[in-house]
């Protein structure tokens, strides 16, 4: 009913977020696209080639999962499972301080009021509320994806699982395609249940690989279509140019689109389009 026509305050906008469970990827013209964040109960895919920024947007989500709920986010803990070592602390540590730098810009009153929330807005907070699972093989990725459900229950806070990246030791160690898509097939249910049962996002990094099919080169997400339907959601990254651009390939309910984002020293934010960039030289 909150999209019937009429002025809503600030305070109601801010109620519907919450209730609607989005993880803000820190840009809002990508948020815009994937219809206000990173959603809960859902398993959303996130593909592009290297160096694009999709480790970026991982622990930019692993971080700002944990803003807290006085600052409009879900005040939740992250799960960070990494199979090639592409998690680095001292990045972690900036995206971190990036993110309660703006949380103290938009709320520049409010965190004086309580000691709790002069507490939360540590960096060094947000790096202990992030679980860390270093995967060296498939054998193991597979068993900590099973271990998951148990540690879930336990940790009830988690609200974002990120894996980085959920292919690569599959498509380095696994001969037996046949086998391979079976495997996959049942880690993605496992991961879709997880998604709803413990009400909170995984999201899946993931390499795209260039395909030829009718007489042209088309970007396609690492092992093809049988792992294609394992997701709720897709994004792809991808250059422009010299711009990186976020297309959001598969949804439920949301149309196609592609919106530009940065990454920046702060992290993950919105683009500066090229029409500023022109006006600041001039």
């Amino acid at each position: 009913m909150g999209e019937q026509s009429g002025a809503q305050n600030a305070w109601d906008m801010l109620s519907d977020e919450q209730s609607q469970k989005h993880i803000t990827t820190g840009s809002g013209d990508l948020n815009d696209i994937l219809g206000g964040g990173i959603h809960c109960k859902e398993v959303t895919e996130i593909g592009g080639v290297p160096g694009v920024g999709k480790t970026q947007l991982g622990i930019q989500l692993a971080i700002n999962v944990q803003i807290p709920v006085e600052y409009g986010g879900l005040g939740g803990k992250a799960v960070y499972i990494d199979t090639e070592g592409s998690f680095m602390v001292e990045r972690v540590y900036q995206i971190a301080e990036g993110c309660i730098r703006d949380i103290l810009e938009h709320f520049p009153h409010s965190h004086e009021k309580s000691s709790s929330g002069q507490k939360q807005l540590q960096p060094e907070h947000f790096l202990a509320d992030i679980y860390y699972f270093r995967i060296c093989s498939y054998t193991e990725q597979i068993a900590v994806i099973n271990y998951l459900e148990k540690f879930l229950g336990e940790h009830k806070d988690v609200r974002i699982v990120v894996i980085d990246n959920v292919t690569f030791h599959f498509r380095q160690d696994f001969e037996d395609l046949a086998l391979r898509t079976r495997v996959l097939s049942g880690l993605s249910l496992k991961l879709m249940k997880i998604a709803k049962t413990y009400n909170l996002a995984v999201v899946l990094l993931n390499q795209v690989t260039t395909k030829f099919t009718e007489g042209s080169f088309q970007l396609t997400l690492a092992l093809g279509d049988s792992w294609s339907h394992s997701c709720t959601n897709r994004l792809i990254l991808y250059w422009n140019g010299n711009e990186r651009y976020a297309h959001l390939d598969k949804s439920p309910s949301l149309p196609v689109a592609s919106a530009p984002y940065a990454v920046t020293g702060k992290g993950i934010r919105d683009a500066v389009s090229s029409h500023h960039k022109r006006a600041r030289v001039t």
